[in-house]
Formats: C-alpha cells, structure tokens, sequence
C-alpha cells in the first residue's frame, strides 16, 4: 500500500502520516505515470477528504487502483493501530 497526502507542501510539514508521499493535488495530473509505478492500493488523503476525493476520481478513471483515506489524521490512527 501506498499512502500519498495531496495537501500544499506546507501543511504536510506542519504533520503527516509516517510513511507517506506528499503530492499536491495540482500535480496529481502531471505524475499519473509515476502513480501507476506504485504499490497499489493506493490510499489518498487530505486535510478533510475533499481534495484526496477529487484525486481518487481522477486517478480511478486513469485505471489506478486507489482509494480515497480522507483527513490524513484518520489515516495515521488506523495505520499507528494495525
């Protein structure tokens, strides 16, 4: 699995989930190759869902495996507990 947080570089300083790869939403489109090297399932977050929702619709219609984590603070519960 893969856990990439599509928030501004600077809110993925300010915290993230270990692990992660910071890719700002606005160059999701520019780096769908480099996506589709990834280990799938790719799991998208964000700071509420949102942004990580519009990356998975876009990446899903590119034939990438990916879901949709939410706000990356949920994420790092459920990673940090399994």
């Amino acid at each position: 699995m893969t856990i990439i947080d599509v928030r501004t570089p600077a809110e993925y300083m300010g915290g993230h989930v270990a692990g992660s790869i910071n890719i700002p939403l606005q160059e999701i489109p520019n780096r769908v190759d480099e996506l589709k090297k990834m280990n799938e399932p790719i799991v998208l977050c964000c700071a509420s869902g949102a942004r990580s929702g519009q990356a998975t619709y876009f990446l899903q219609a590119q034939g990438i495996r990916c879901e949709n984590g939410g706000c990356w603070l949920d994420v790092n519960f459920l990673v940090k507990n399994n």
